[in-house]
C-alpha cells in the first residue's frame, strides 16, 4: 500500500523571522528524495513542519499512509508519530544516560510497533552489529558514528512507513558518511520505506536519492527529475562545486 508525503505551498519561521517561503514538494511511495541546501536555508524547518514541530504559517502538509490521506497541518508530532512517520533530527537527540537498548525500546511506542518489538529489536541489531554488541554502553558514551546508528536505530523500532533523515552526515568522518548513507538505502530497501532526505553532502546524498530539490534562502530554486539532472545542474555546480 502506497506511502507519500505532500507540501503545498508552505511558509513558515519563528517569531518575526520568515524562513520557508511557498514551499511546494512530493516525495512519491517507495523514492528517496533529497532535499539539498546548504546550511540556514530551511532544510530543518521543513522537517519539523512536516512532524508538526514548527507550525506553518500557511500552506498544506498531507501524508498517504496505506493508501489513507491524512492531513498533517496543525497535528501534534505524537499523532504524526502514530500515523507511521518518523524522523532522524539532526544532531541525533538520544538519552544519554540511557543505554543503547533503552533508547531503541523507547522508539518503540507507536502502538503498532509495540507488537513487533522484539522483531524489529533484532533486524536492528543485525543491522547494526556494533549496538548488538554495546547494547548495555550509555549512549552518552559512543562515538559520533557510533550514536548517528542509534539514531537510525531508533527510528526503525518505531515502524515508520515514511522516514525523514535530518542532515545524517553532520560531524561524521567521510568514511563514517559513506557508511550511514550506504545504511540509509539498505534500510529504505529492507522496509520498503518512503524516505525524504535533508543533506549539504550532495556527493553523498546523490548516491541514493532516485531525485532531489534545492532549497536556497527558504524557497525550492530546482527540482530535479533523476540523480542525472541533479548532477548536471548549474546551480548545483554553482553552490556546491563552486563552479
Amino acid at each position: 500500500m502506497a506511502n507519500s508525503i505532500h507540501v503545498h505551498e508552505v511558509s513558515a519561521g519563528y517569531g518575526s523571522v520568515q524562513v520557508l517561503d511557498r514551499i511546494s514538494l512530493i516525495v512519491n511511495d517507495a523514492e528517496t528524495v533529497a532535499l539539498l541546501g546548504t546550511n540556514g536555508n530551511g532544510k530543518s524547518t521543513l522537517m519539523k513542519c512536516i512532524m508538526g514541530i514548527v507550525a506553518p504559517r500557511s500552506g498544506r502538509i498531507t501524508a498517504r499512509i496505506d493508501d489513507v490521506e491524512h492531513d498533517l497541518t496543525g497535528r501534534a508530532p505524537e499523532e504524526i508519530v502514530q500515523l507511521g512517520i518518523s524522523l532522524v533530527p539532526e544532531g541525533r537527540r538520544l538519552f544519554p544516560r540511557l543505554n543503547v537498548e533503552e533508547n531503541l525500546l523507547l522508539g518503540a511506542h507507536r502502538k503498532s510497533a509495540r507488537v513487533h518489538r522484539q522483531r524489529n529489536l533484532d533486524f536492528c541489531f543485525e543491522t547494526f552489529p556494533v549496538l548488538a554488541r554495546r547494547r548495555k554502553q550509555l549512549a552518552g558514551s559512543m562515538s559520533g558514528g557510533e550514536q548517528q546508528m542509534l539514531t537510525l536505530a531508533r527510528a526503525l523500532m518505531t515502524a515508520p512507513k515514511i522516514l525523514l533523515v535530518d542532515e545524517p552526515s553532520v560531524g561524521l568522518a567521510p568514511i563514517l558518511v559513506i557508511h550511514t548513507i550506504d545504511k540509509i538505502r539498505e534500510l529504505k530497501e529492507s522496509y520498503r520505506l518512503t524516505v525524504l532526505m535533508a543533506e549539504q553532502n550532495f556527493n553523498q546524498a546523490i548516491r541514493i536519492a532516485d531525485r532531489g530539490y534545492v532549497i536556497v534562502h527558504g524557497r525550492i530554486e530546482y527540482q530535479g527529475g533523476s540523480r542525472d539532472d541533479l548532477a548536471n545542474n548549474e546551480l548545483i555546480h554553482k553552490l556546491y562545486m563552486g563552479l
